[in-house]
């Protein structure tokens, strides 16, 4: 049976001889349990559709069961720069497959604010177009946070989060036990002469390798180089740790250990066996090295496809009242960088 013209419900129940609401609840899958249409009509009206090819219009779906079943992504940096492509691509994969599998769309947010920066509740937001928000980045607005966690739009966050008013729903990766396990894996090796290289702040995620790090050193580990803020020459860092007397250098960012090991191998310094590297995660790029650096690998792709199954059960009204907290374990990654230390 063809025809020019989209098929309406008011169709189906023109062809089939019953009212429109007897083929939205044919439609809908009602329970006959509960709704008793006879079998007959039933299969009257499932014939009419499969004959006609009708199919429901999913927007007037959505609409009457007061749901998009769009989920949304919000990120406060740009999501797909180069500098940053692999650092929210695996969240994005996973954030990407979990929602298929649950039958949900994705909405990229990147919000309206004033010069780059970003905001969820910009004047121009389209944030109630989703049912729900995944929001991401290294630094979060706190009082745009805040707003959320008074609300009563559902959220959840990618990385852990203070409480803000309240506490924040996450997933996130437990980068402190993470940091931990490297620091007793230098001291295993003789190591006991360290160099911390990188921010101890304020994103959580920094704070979190900082607090690791600390809690793991002990009585018998000295810290006996801590900066911040690196110099921008790579012998100029190179020479600050040398001069420190460090034998093992724990960087935040795994492109400050790509830079040392460049200078290192400019003054034909050996690595593991002049100097040790360890990076707190490999969360850039590493252009330039092929070296594996010990490190622990952050399950981006699982926190993602967890954020987003944690969102759709607040979406849908079946999580706990008390929003849910969740680290998950980063795996170490024994590399190339690590080795006993020099006497």
């Amino acid at each position: 049976m063809a025809t020019t013209r989209r098929l309406t419900q008011h169709h189906i129940a023109k062809l089939a001889g019953v009212s429109q609401a007897t083929v939205s609840l044919v439609l809908n899958g009602a329970d006959p349990a509960l709704v008793r249409i006879p079998a007959e009509t039933r299969d009257r009206v499932q014939k009419i559709i499969r004959d006609t090819g009708y199919v429901p219009d999913p927007i007037a779906r959505r609409m009457a069961n007061g749901s998009n079943r769009i989920l949304g992504v919000f990120t406060y940096e740009p999501a797909f720069p180069s500098a940053h492509a692999d650092f929210f691509l695996p969240f994005l994969f996973g954030i990407e497959e979990e929602a298929q599998a649950r039958g949900y769309d994705l909405l990229l947010l990147t919000g309206a604010g004033q010069e780059a920066q970003r905001k969820i509740f910009a004047e121009e937001s389209r944030l109630r177009i989703a049912d729900g928000c995944i929001v991401l980045g290294k630094n979060f607005d706190r009082d745009e946070l805040a707003q959320l966690i008074a609300g009563d739009y559902p959220f959840v966050a990618i990385g852990r989060r203070e409480d803000a008013g309240g506490p924040v729903p996450f997933v996130g990766g437990d980068y402190a036990t993470a940091t931990g396990a490297l620091v007793r894996q230098a001291r295993e090796l003789g190591h006991r002469r360290l160099a911390y290289l990188g921010p101890i702040g304020p994103a959580e995620s920094t704070a979190d390798r900082w607090e690791g790090f600390t809690a793991a050193l002990g009585t018998d580990l000295n810290l006996v180089l801590q900066l911040q803020d690196l110099p921008p020459a790579d012998g100029e860092l190179l020479d600050a740790l040398l001069a420190s007397g460090a034998t093992a250098a724990f960087c935040v960012e795994l492109a400050d250990a790509v830079r040392l090991e460049r200078a290192a191998q400019a003054r034909g310094l050996g690595l593991p066996a002049d100097l040790s590297l360890l990076a707190l995660g490999s969360h850039i790029r590493t252009e330039g090295s092929g070296t594996r650096f010990a490190s622990f690998a952050i399950p981006r792709e699982e926190m993602g496809r967890q954020a987003t199954a944690m969102l759709v059960r607040r979406v849908e009204g079946r999580s706990a009242q008390t929003p849910q907290q969740v680290l998950l374990p980063c795996e170490p990654i024994r590399g190339e960088t690590l080795g006993p230390a020099p006497r």
